[in-house]
C-alpha cells in the first residue's frame, strides 16, 4: 500500500511561482510512476506531468516550458516547479503513483489534494 502527501500549494498572483512536493510512504518500486494530475470545478482530473524512476517525463501541452516535474528516488519523493503560473491554472492538484501489475492493469495511488489558486 501506499499513502501520498502533497504540501506547497495556495495562492500566487499571475506570472508567479509555487513548487508542490509530495512524499510517499510505503514501498515505491522502481517501475511505478510518479506524477501530477489536476481538476478545475466542473472539469475531469486530467494529467500535469509524470515521470519515471529514471527520469523520463512526459507533460500536458498546457504547461510545457513552465512546468517542471522531478523526483528523488531516495526520498520517495516527486515534485512539480511551477513557473508563469496563469488563471487557468486554477485547481485541485493531485499526487498520483501509478504501479503497473501487467501490461494491461494498473493500481493508481492518490494523494489528498493541495489547492492552487492563481489571481490577482
Amino acid at each position: 500500500q501506499v499513502q501520498l502527501v502533497e504540501s506547497g500549494g495556495g495562492l500566487v498572483q499571475p506570472g508567479g511561482s509555487l513548487r508542490l512536493s509530495c512524499a510517499a510512504s510505503g514501498s515505491i518500486s522502481s517501475g511505478d510512476v510518479m506524477g501530477w494530475y489536476r481538476q478545475a470545478p466542473g472539469k475531469q482530473r486530467d494529467l500535469v506531468a509524470d515521470i519515471t524512476s529514471s527520469g523520463s517525463t512526459n507533460y500536458a501541452d498546457s504547461v510545457k516550458g513552465r512546468f517542471t516535474i522531478s523526483r528523488d528516488n531516495a526520498k520517495s519523493t516527486v515534485y512539480l516547479q511551477m513557473n508563469s503560473l496563469k488563471p487557468e491554472d486554477t485547481a485541485v492538484y493531485y499526487c498520483n503513483v501509478r504501479r503497473w501489475l501487467s501490461a494491461m492493469r494498473a493500481n493508481d495511488y492518490w494523494g489528498q489534494g493541495t489547492q492552487v489558486t492563481v489571481s490577482s
